[in-house]
This record gives structure tokens, C-alpha cells and sequence, in this order.
């Protein structure tokens, strides 16, 4: 199926690794043009040099979603590139191991400055193009923590479920402009961090029999860790002009390890 994905020019924040990446390499896949920025210059070189090469449609550029004025130029650069912002992709974040007796004054104040800021500040800097655009659409990658929380990520789990209650908000907010707004909730994807918590456990079993008593302590249907190409999946499609009729909703890409009936 033709998605309507071609010459589309989309934002993609947090788009260096995991998820944010197979979102990169999917939208690319579909002949978009993908704008992506991160902190790490280096993981971002290496973004441009593997799916950059040859084409001339993704631009990645350091930026912390944190900095306004940094984003409104990442945005600002994306719209003279490619002449246009017609999909944004919230992607930026990291969750916070902490329960509520480890949670510092800091801790809290952090992880609701970077949940929010990392979605309102590009949504403020694409709207203007967005509200341009004839299929304009913003997905913000959020957790299934926002709807059944966890005490071990207490502060990670009430920003999501900040996050989500403002998604649908702006759904409404927005919908005069003709953008839509949708959510994509996560639960456990195999990145990175997956790897290097099976490495410290040291626990004698395979990396897929860690993966599989994971998965069972955690009540996931399925009994594996998602791959973040899954995710991507549901964030192109959400993205796609032929889901045009879909605003204000949330999608979960969690094995079944959601339990929430809402």
C-alpha cells in the first residue's frame, strides 16, 4: 500500500537510535524527506553517513529538545531545506529508574522539564509550516507507563501520563489548523539499554531466555521485548495522509503487556 509518504518532509526528534531511528529509516523507506536531531553529534554523523548517502533528503542536525531557540533553527533550517513541515514526531526522552524515595526535587523537575518541553517546543516551532501543509499530522512516542504506572519510574510514569493527557488536548486545539494528533505508547522495545541490563545481570542465560523471563516477570502477552521497527510501523502509519480521519487517539505497541481498557 502507497502510505501518500513521498516528498513529505517530516521532523523527527530523538531520531540518532532506537526508536527514533527505525522511525528515520522507515519514513526514508517511504520517500519522505526526514528531518532528525539529537544530542550526540557523533551517533547523528553516523545516522547521516549509513541512510543519508546518495538521496539528499534527510538533514540531521545537533539539538536539545530542551532549547527553544535551538529547535525553532532546526525547524526553521528543515522548512528552507525542504520547502515545507508536513509531520512531526515527538520522539525525544528517556525513562528515570526511580522510585518515590530516590526521586529528588531535581529528578522530578528534570523529567517534567523534558517530557514537555520536548514536545512543545517543536510542536511551537512546526506549527506554523503544519498548518500549511494539507496533510499535517504529530505523533508523540509515549509509554503505556501513562496509563498503568509504575513505582519504579514514578517520575518517568506521571510525565507520561502528562504527556498523553496534552496530546489529546492539542488533538482538539489543533484540529481547526487541520493537524492531527495521535499517540504511540511503547512497553518494552530491545534497545540499547535492554543490552546493557543483560550484560550487568550476568545471569548465565541467552540474550533470548533473558529476553523471555523479562517478559514473563513483566506480564508481556507475547513473551518477548518489541523491536523498534514495530513501533515505527505505527508511527508511520499515524504519519500517513490515509489515516486522515484519526486524531486524539493512542495506539499501543507493547505485546499485550497493556492492561488499561481506555
Amino acid at each position: 500500500m502507497d502510505l501518500g509518504l513521498a516528498d513529505r518532509a517530516i521532523v523527527v526528534t530523538g531520531g540518532s537510535s532506537g526508536v527514533g531511528l527505525a522511525t528515520v529509516r522507515a519514513l526514508l523507506d517511504e520517500g519522505a524527506r526526514v528531518a532528525t536531531c539529537g544530542r550526540d553529534a557523533e551517533r547523528l554523523k553516523n545516522v547521516a553517513a549509513t541512510l543519508g548517502a546518495g538521496h539528499g533528503r534527510l538533514l540531521t542536525e545537533v539539538c536539545d529538545v530542551r532549547d527553544a531557540d535551538a529547535v525553532d533553527a532546526f525547524v526553521r533550517r528543515t522548512a528552507e531545506e525542504f520547502g515545507a513541515v508536513d509531520g512531526l514526531v515527538n520522539n525525544a526522552g528517556q525513562s528515570r529508574m526511580k522510585a518515590l524515595d530516590e526521586a529528588t526535587a531535581e529528578d522530578w523537575r528534570d523529567e517534567l522539564e523534558l517530557k514537555f518541553a520536548g514536545v512543545l517546543n517543536p510542536l511551537h516551532a512546526a506549527r506554523p509550516h503544519l498548518a500549511a501543509s494539507d496533510a499535517a499530522s504529530v505523533v508523540n512516542v509515549n509509554a503505556v507507563l501513562a496509563k498503568q504506572p509504575e513505582t519504579r519510574l514514578i517520575t518517568t510514569s506521571a510525565a507520561r501520563a502528562g504527556i498523553l493527557n496534552l496530546s489529546k488536548s492539542l488533538s482538539a486545539e489543533l484540529a481547526a489548523d487541520g493537524i492531527r494528533v495521535n499517540s504511540v505508547c511503547l512497553g518494552l522495545v530491545d534497545t540499547g539499554q535492554w543490552t546493557r541490563r543483560y550484560a550487568a545481570a550476568d545471569s548465565g542465560l541467552s540474550y533470548e531466555g533473558w529476553q523471555a523471563e523479562l517478559a514473563a516477570d513483566r506480564g508481556i502477552a507475547l513473551g518477548r521485548l518489541g523491536r523498534a521497527e514495530e513501533v515505527a510501523y505505527a508511527i508511520v502509519a499515524l504519519l500517513s495522509p490515509r489515516a486522515s480521519y484519526i486524531t486524539g487517539t493512542s495506539i499501543d505497541v507493547c505485546g499485550g503487556v497493556g492492561r488499561s481498557i481506555l
